[in-house]
C-alpha cells in the first residue's frame, strides 16, 4: 500500500507540474499542491487493509490503482483538448461525444505519458514475477481505522489549507482550476459528484415559483430592437454557417505574406455584411454543443459538462427552430457530416423543433471524403444542395463544419496552402485547415448566388470556440507579433473573440461594428431581424443592434469583458493596452463591482432554469410547447419530397420554384473527392430505400404525375 501510495502521488505531481496550468504562486500554494494529492491516495488505498484475505487485498489495492490512473490520464487527455477538468457529468455523458474523439485523443498523447502507465505496468510485472512479495501478516482493523482516520483528518487539513488562500472554495462557484490546485484531482471528482446529485435533487423538487427571479430578470434586462433593423429579415430564409474552432484572429491575418482567409476577408469587410470585431465565445466545458445552446436557446450552457449531453434529451426547451416555425412559418433542417449521436444532437434537436437532421447517414461516407470528425467541409456543403433545395422557403437551415478541427490535419490532395513553423503541429496545421474551411465557404456562396438564395436570405456566420487552447498560445505568441514570456490571462481572454458576421438582403450599410457581444446575444438578434419579438421568452442575451444592448461579456467562469476592461478573477486590465489596473478608481471599482454581481447572477439564474428544467412550467403566450415525439429524422430526404408532392403547386422549395429541377448543377466545388469517392448514390440512401419500401403504394402510383417523375430524375441525377 505505501509502495502505491508514493508511485500515485509522484507521478500527480508530475502531471500537476508538466500538463496542467494551474497558476500556482508562492511557496504557500506549493506546499497545498504537493500535498493534496496523499490524502485521498490513502484513504482510497486503505480500503484494500479491509479485505482479510491476502491475494484479494493486494487485487482489490491494485484495481483502484489501474482505476485512479485511468482517472488520472483521462483527465490529461480531456485538459490537452479543453483546457478544463472532467466532471461527473462529462464522464456519465461521454458516450454522447464518444464518436469521433477517438482519434483526437490518440493525437493527445504524448510520449511523456509513460509517467502515468509505466508504474502500473512495472507493479503488474513486480506482482507476477514475484519481486514484490505478498505479505500474509493480516492487518487488524483497528490498524486499517487508523490509516483511514488519519487520511480523513489529512483531506479535512488540506481543505483547511485551501480554505485560508482561498476562502469560500467549496462554496462558491470557482474556476475548477482552484479545486485541483488546492485539492487534487481525486477530491475534486468526488465533490463535483456530490454538487452533481444535489442538482439532481433540486431539479425533482423544483415548481413554477422558481421561475419568478428569472423572469423578472430577462424582462428587466430586455433591450427593444433597433427600429431600422426590426423586420429586415422578415420572411426571408436564415442559413447559419456554423465555423468550427475559427478564431477572429485568422480574419485578416497573413501567415508568410499569404491571406490564410482570402474569401471570408473580403466578406468580414465589405459593406453588404455586418461584422463584429468584439464578439466572444462564451463556451464551457461543452465547447461545440454549448455554442450551439446559446444559438438556439439563448441560455447559457452549464458550469460543468454539456448541457446537450447532460440534460438535452429530457429538457424543455424554447429553441429557434419552434420559434421560428410557429410565428414565421419557417421549416428547418441541420446539416452535419457526423453522428447523429454526437453531442446528443439526435436526442436534442426534437427538443428544439428541429424537423429535419442530415447527418452522416445522409452523405457518403467513404474514408476518403472523411476528415477526423466527419465529412469534409467542401462535400458537406456540395452534397447538402439535394437536400436544403428541397426545404419549405422560408427555412431556418444550419450547417455544422468540422475540418477545421483539432487536431487540424487535411490530406495533401485538399491543400497547397503552407503550414506555420512553431514546435507545436496543430498550431502549425491550424492555418491550413482554415484555409480550407475559407474555400469551402466560398463555394457554397457562388452557389447560393448562382441559385437566387443569396438575396432571399440573412446569412450568419460564426465562431464557436476557440482553435488554439489556452496551454498553446504562448507558441501562437510569435505569430501574432506578441512575446510568449510576457503573454498573459489578458492575452488568453482576447483569443476568445470569434468571427460573427450577418449578410440582411437589402441591406448594403453594414461593415466592422464595434459593440461588444457574445454567443448569448445572437437568439435575439436573429429573432428581431426576423420581425419576432423576442421580449416574451426567457433569453439571457440583447440585440447586438439594439441602443440598449448589454455589452457586458460574460464568461462561464464568472470572468468577464466590457468595452473598457478585462476582469479576470480580481484582476483588472485595461482593453487595448493588456496594462494590469491596480489601483481603480472609486468609480471604476464600483461599476465593475455591479458588473461582477451582474455577472454571477445571470449565470445562476441560467443553471437554475437549465438544471430544474423549468421552462416546463413556462409556456409564452401564443407558444405552443415541442413534442419531441413528432421528430423521426430516419427519411427526412424522403419526407420533403413527399411534402412537395402534398403542397403540388403551393410548394415553395427552391425545387419546386425551379420547375422541378435540381440547383446541383449550379455547384461549383474544386473537391478531388467529387470525381473519385463521393459517389452521391450513397447520399440519397434513405430516401431510395423509403421510395422502394412504398412503391407499390403511393409512389408507384403516382409514376405517371410529372411531380414523382421529377423526384425520382433528381435522385437519378444525384447519384
Amino acid at each position: 500500500m505505501s509502495l502505491l501510495v508514493v508511485l500515485f502521488w509522484i507521478k500527480t505531481i508530475l502531471v500537476y507540474l508538466i500538463d496542467f496550468h494551474l497558476g500556482v504562486k508562492g511557496i504557500y500554494q506549493y506546499f497545498v499542491m504537493l500535498i493534496n494529492p496523499f490524502a485521498t491516495t490513502l484513504l482510497l488505498f486503505s480500503i484494500g487493509l479491509y479485505v482479510k484475505r491476502t491475494l484479494p487485498s493486494y487485487i482489490t489495492m491494485f484495481l483502484i490503482y489501474v482505476a485512479n490512473t485511468a482517472l488520472l490520464l483521462f483527465s490529461v487527455i480531456y485538459y490537452r483538448e479543453f483546457t478544463d477538468f472532467m466532471t461527473i457529468n462529462v464522464i456519465f455523458g461521454y458516450s454522447a461525444v464518444s464518436q469521433g474523439l477517438s482519434g483526437s485523443s490518440f493525437a493527445l498523447l504524448k510520449p511523456e505519458d509513460v509517467i502515468i502507465l509505466g508504474d502500473v505496468v512495472l507493479v503488474l510485472l513486480g506482482l507476477l514475477t514475484k519481486l514484490i512479495k505478498l505479505d500474509k501478516r493480516p492487518i487488524k482493523k483497528k490498524s486499517a481505522a487508523a490509516i483511514s482516520s488519519f487520511a480523513i483528518f489529512a483531506l479535512m487539513f488540506n481543505i483547511v489549507l485551501g480554505e485560508i488562500d482561498r476562502p469560500q472554495l467549496l462554496t462558491r462557484t470557482f474556476d475548477r482550476n482552484y479545486l485541483v490546485k488546492y485539492l487534487g484531482i481525486d477530491t475534486f471528482t468526488v465533490y463535483d459528484g456530490l454538487k452533481t446529485a444535489k442538482n439532481n435533487q433540486a431539479r425533482s423538487r423544483a415548481d413554477g415559483a422558481d421561475l419568478n427571479n428569472i423572469l423578472q430578470y430577462t424582462s428587466n434586462h430586455y433591450a427593444k430592437p433597433d427600429p431600422k433593423l426590426f423586420g429586415a429579415g422578415k420572411g426571408k430564409n436564415i442559413i447559419v454557417i456554423h465555423l468550427e474552432s475559427f478564431q477572429q484572429f485568422l480574419i485578416n491575418y497573413k501567415l508568410d505574406g499569404k491571406e490564410v482567409t482570402p474569401f471570408l476577408n473580403s466578406l468580414y469587410n465589405s459593406k453588404d455584411m455586418y461584422s463584429f470585431e468584439n464578439f466572444f465565445n462564451q463556451v464551457g466545458q461543452g465547447k461545440t454543443s454549448d455554442a450551439e445552446n446559446m444559438l438556439e436557446t439563448g441560455t447559457f450552457g452549464l458550469p460543468q459538462g454539456s448541457l446537450f449531453s447532460a440534460l438535452g434529451t429530457d429538457n424543455t426547451f424554447e429553441g429557434a427552430p419552434a420559434i421560428l416555425n410557429q410565428e414565421g412559418g419557417y421549416s428547418s433542417a441541420v446539416f452535419h457530416g457526423n453522428n447523429g449521436s454526437f453531442w446528443n444532437r439526435n436526442s436534442v434537436y426534437p427538443n428544439l423543433g428541429y424537423q429535419n437532421f442530415f447527418d452522416a447517414s445522409y452523405f457518403n461516407q467513404d474514408s476518403n471524403n472523411l476528415s477526423e470528425y466527419g465529412l469534409k467541409d467542401k462535400l458537406l456543403f456540395h452534397d447538402s444542395v439535394k437536400y436544403l433545395e428541397r426545404l419549405q422557403q422560408p427555412f431556418y437551415a444550419k450547417f455544422i463544419t468540422v475540418s477545421n478541427h483539432f487536431p487540424y490535419n487535411l490530406d495533401k490532395e485538399n491543400t497547397d496552402f503552407p503550414t506555420a513553423d512553431t514546435s507545436d503541429n496543430s498550431i502549425n496545421n491550424y492555418f491550413v485547415t482554415a484555409h480550407y474551411l475559407d474555400q469551402a465557404v466560398e463555394e457554397f456562396f457562388d452557389y447560393l448566388k448562382s441559385s437566387g438564395l443569396y438575396d432571399n436570405s440573412v446569412i450568419m456566420l460564426y465562431g464557436d470556440h476557440y482553435g488554439i487552447s489556452d496551454t498553446r498560445n504562448v507558441k501562437l505568441a510569435k505569430l501574432l507579433g506578441k512575446s510568449s514570456s510576457t503573454w498573459s490571462d489578458y492575452d488568453n481572454t482576447q483569443l476568445q473573440r470569434v468571427p460573427f458576421m450577418l449578410h440582411i438582403p437589402g441591406e448594403h450599410d453594414g461593415g466592422v461594428q464595434k459593440q461588444y457581444g457574445g454567443e448569448i446575444d445572437v437568439l435575439p438578434t436573429l429573432l428581431h431581424l426576423a420581425g419576432i419579438d423576442s421580449s416574451k421568452y426567457i433569453q439571457f442575451g440583447t440585440d447586438l443592434f439594439s441602443p440598449e444592448h448589454d455589452q457586458t461579456v460574460a464568461f462561464r467562469n464568472d470572468n468577464f469583458v466590457t468595452p473598457n476592461y478585462t476582469v479576470i478573477g480580481n484582476t483588472i486590465y485595461q482593453n487595448g493596452t493588456g496594462d494590469v489596473v491596480t489601483h481603480p478608481s472609486a468609480d471604476v471599482k464600483k461599476e465593475l463591482q455591479e458588473k461582477s454581481r451582474q455577472v454571477t447572477h445571470e449565470l445562476s439564474l441560467s443553471d437554475s432554469l437549465n438544471n430544474k428544467n423549468l421552462l416546463r412550467f413556462y409556456v409564452p403566450n401564443g407558444f405552443t410547447p415541442v413534442n419531441p415525439k413528432e421528430y423521426d429524422y430516419q427519411n427526412d430526404f424522403y419526407k420533403l419530397i413527399q411534402t412537395e408532392k402534398k403542397l403540388q403547386q403551393r410548394s415553395t422549395s427552391l425545387w419546386s420554384r425551379n420547375q422541378d429541377h435540381s440547383t446541383i448543377d449550379d455547384y461549383d466545388s474544386d473537391a478531388p473527392e467529387l470525381k473519385k469517392t463521393d459517389d452521391n448514390s450513397a447520399n440519397v440512401s434513405s430516401a431510395k430505400k423509403k421510395i422502394t419500401t412504398n412503391k407499390n403504394k403511393d409512389v408507384k402510383n403516382a409514376k405517371d404525375s410529372s411531380s414523382v417523375k421529377s423526384s425520382a430524375s433528381e435522385v437519378n441525377a444525384s447519384e
